[in-house]
């Protein structure tokens, strides 16, 4: 009778080491979790408090993405540094509109259909030669942003590939 429980106590304090980290840092028992449950607390404390700097790189269709600094969600953010004066859509600082440019009923600029449609049937595809339709690997882009003050007209128009669209939007997008 005194057998099993001297074996109960020998199991009860051995689990008790156990759980408060003694027994694991003493090294008697091999364990994945070799630190305390208190370092760990601390480690994710500091990384949740603290922005993340993100390095520059390049993505894999070759374009460069600067430094910047993120920040994991829920936590708070400066306003201040996080303001774009660009947005998609609506006039750039500093830009009146041209007459020949439309607004919907939320102040987002509007583009014509009836002057992309003037200017296909003007200057046919480039890869097709068709005045209708879709052209496949070209857009009708504007010369001068409407963002930027430009007009909504056919000479303001002109076809250019998609990879060249994608590199002039990213320079005039602040219309410098």
């Amino acid at each position: 009778m005194e057998e099993p429980l001297r074996k109960l106590l020998a199991i009860s304090l051995a689990w008790a080491l156990y759980s408060t980290g003694t027994l694991a840092a003493s090294g008697r028992h091999s364990s994945s979790h070799s630190y305390s449950h208190r370092s760990h607390k601390s480690r994710s404390e500091t990384k949740e408090s603290k922005p993340v700097q993100v390095r520059s790189y390049r993505r894999k269709d070759g374009t460069l993405v600067h430094a910047y600094d993120r920040r994991l969600p829920g936590t708070a953010t400066d306003t201040a540094s996080h303001y774009h004066p660009f947005r998609r859509g609506h006039l750039a600082e500093g830009y009146a509109a041209h007459p020949t440019v439309a607004r919907d009923s939320h102040g987002r600029i509007k583009r014509s259909k009836a002057s992309r449609g003037a200017f296909t049937r003007e200057h046919p595809c480039p890869s097709t030669g068709k005045t209708s339709g879709r052209c496949s690997g070209y857009i009708v882009d504007h010369v001068t942003p409407l963002e930027c003050g430009g007009a909504d007209s056919p000479s303001n128009m002109q076809w250019q590939t998609t990879a060249d669209a994608k590199a002039k939007d990213k320079t005039e997008r602040y219309c410098r």
